[in-house]
């Protein structure tokens, strides 16, 4: 009984110290209260697990597991450690967007080692957190330090932890070891005052101080990365970003480009003339600042974060994400006036003013005597917008090929998915349902469940893969456009060459140039080609054993009237999905379409 009063006091303590911790950072601090759970159990289902405290991004919360606190010894420091945490939503990272720009460019600073992404960030951004309460909130942060020495179960120091412990001591001033760790050297007292000073050379930018960051840390790193236990219970931004959705991740920042120096190397922090000044000269920086990352890496980035999703809902995000830009605008569809005139307010009606236009029910309603030009009154007429038809919008139906020669869309960048996600998101955006086909080889086929307007589904298929051969299925294309469609269909195939076995008999032996004609003419709106074809596709040169399927082509586009879209590079399909979107997705499409009939 006396253990559950005692939990009870200890709980109450730490939720009175709540204001307090927000005002050292300011009085006009706002964040909900603190999540805090009186045992372990409690507070790994809020999601808390290995250290006494965490920060969550996603609703701003901050949690604290009372009974870790208590089996440390750091009951007594309640306005401290909730200080530290408001400090991660208040300073670094501050925002889910923050902390997945910071992996990014630590991970970059850390090859072969970017597992330790996340503890490194951790480390980082606590190093600015507690200067700031240290010095300037007059908080002790350093008895922590010193209880967490006092706590240790390890046999030794990692030398890493002596760096970190022996910055805090450059930064404070206080005597070499007071905040344990091992015994330090030279070297490590050296990277201690570089450490030091970047933190304060970088106290304004410090996203940009990130990556020398890691790379003071890097040989430590390397040297005992077996060690890293120490740094677990101090782990309170691992998981922050968990259930975030950080937009834009896919694009890779100028500042991740800079080629990693050692802070000794930056003017700025080393104070040494012959270093290079900083930002690093344009010699040292990688070309290609606002290029996409690769699928596998944007991956990577979000589980280093705390977002644990499956490669397959990872590729959506991605392709989902690059594909927006180049979407459609929303229809807009402005509405003529009514023909008809509409009874609006009252006027004076004046002396000279023609007398049928007196509003008599009016007048007499205002006075019962009406006197001309002072009582008298009449309605005034506007127009109002009329409601507009809606055009009917054209559905998609979208073939995609997925044999060996195209990029698994999960691991590298696959033009043919993002094409695919712009043409077909922008068709769901106009109002359209959109079936997709991802095709290889025989019996190699996956389909949305028929035409649909849920994104995830489109996504879902776009983003598989199958490597294997090449076989058109064309008992979907026969099975699709059996009879009419209910509403216009547009039918756009994203291949090369390997196309052209579409036009071979299916397994019912009907000849797939009759499927093929039979589809445009029941889908009534067109079919488009969009085929990774040799530049001369078109020529008289022969084109050896690919002249087949190139003749295979031509004649589609003579005898059927197939739009065909010779892409020379993979990356041209964005501007061909693009181009494609703008001209079929926008209010005038659904009109030309229905103007327009295939040939048989």
């Amino acid at each position: 009984m006396t253990g559950a009063v005692t939990d009870d006091a200890l709980l109450q303590r730490w939720r009175d110290a709540w204001p307090a911790a927000l005002a050292a950072w300011s009085k006009y601090t706002r964040l909900r209260d603190a999540r805090l759970c009186h045992t372990t159990m409690a507070a790994a289902k809020e999601g808390l697990q290995g250290s006494f405290a965490m920060i969550r991004l996603l609703d701003q919360s901050v949690v604290v597991n009372l009974q870790g606190v208590r089996e440390l010894g750091l009951q007594d420091y309640a306005v401290e450690i909730l200080a530290h945490e408001i400090g991660h939503h208040v300073l670094a990272p501050a925002s889910a967007a923050d902390q997945f720009r910071l992996l990014a460019r630590l991970r970059r600073a850390l090859p072969t080692l970017e597992a330790h992404a996340p503890m490194v960030a951790n480390l980082y951004t606590d190093l600015y957190i507690n200067d700031r309460l240290q010095r300037q909130a007059g908080l002790r942060i350093d008895h922590i330090y010193r209880i967490l020495e006092q706590a240790r179960t390890a046999p030794a120091s990692s030398r890493v932890w002596t760096l970190y412990t022996r910055i805090y001591e450059q930064l404070w001033q206080l005597p070499k070891g007071d905040l344990g760790g091992g015994a330090a050297d030279q070297a490590i007292d050296t990277d201690a005052w570089l450490g030091a000073r970047l933190i304060r050379v970088y106290a304004r930018d410090w996203m940009d101080g990130a990556i020398k960051f890691a790379t003071l840390l890097l040989p430590y790193l390397a040297e005992q990365q077996q060690q890293m236990e120490e740094f677990y219970r101090l782990a309170d931004t691992r998981d922050a970003a968990a259930g975030c959705d950080p937009s834009g991740g896919y694009q890779v920042e100028e500042g991740e480009l800079e080629t990693p120096i050692h802070p000794v190397q930056d003017r700025r922090i080393s104070g040494l003339d012959e270093a290079p000044t900083d930002p690093a000269p344009d010699a040292q920086r990688t070309p290609g600042s606002g290029q996409a990352r690769e699928p596998y890496e944007y991956g990577e980035i979000l589980k280093a974060a705390g977002i644990t999703l499956s490669d397959e809902d990872i590729a959506v995000r991605y392709y989902r994400e690059r594909a927006l830009p180049h979407l459609v605008s929303f229809p807009k569809m402005p509405a003529p006036l009514s023909t008809e005139l509409q009874p609006e307010g009252l006027e004076p009606w004046q002396i000279g003013d023609p007398i049928e236009e007196i509003d008599w029910l009016a007048t007499v309603v205002q006075s019962p005597r009406p006197v001309p030009g002072l009582t008298t009154v009449q309605r005034q007429y506007g127009r109002e917008a009329a409601r507009r038809p809606k055009p009917t919008p054209v559905d998609l139906d979208l073939y995609v090929d997925s044999s060996g020669s195209m990029p698994d869309p999960r691991f590298h960048t696959s033009y043919l998915a993002l094409a695919g996600a712009i043409v077909a998101l922008s068709a769901l955006r106009t109002g359209s349902r959109v079936q997709v086909t991802l095709w290889s080889g025989k019996s190699e086929v996956i389909v949305t469940p028929g035409f649909v307007r849920d994104e995830d589904q489109v996504l879902g298929v776009l983003t598989g893969f199958f490597g294997g051969g090449t076989c058109f299925p064309i008992h979907r294309l026969r099975q699709t456009f059996a009879a009419p469609r209910d509403r216009p269909t547009h039918i756009l195939m994203i291949s090369d060459d390997g196309i052209s076995t579409m036009f071979d008999n299916d397994e019912q032996g009907n000849s797939g140039w009759d499927v093929a004609a039979r589809a445009l003419v029941n889908g009534g709106a067109g079919g488009t080609m969009a085929l990774d074809l040799r530049p001369d596709w078109d020529g008289d040169q022969q084109a050896g054993w690919l002249q087949k399927s190139y003749d295979a082509i031509k004649r589609a586009r003579s005898e059927q009237g197939w739009d065909i879209h010779a892409i020379a590079q993979a990356e041209s399909l964005v501007d061909f999905a693009r181009a494609f979107s703008l001209r079929h997705y926008t209010n005038s499409s659904a009109q030309s379409h229905a103007k327009h009939r295939p040939r048989p």
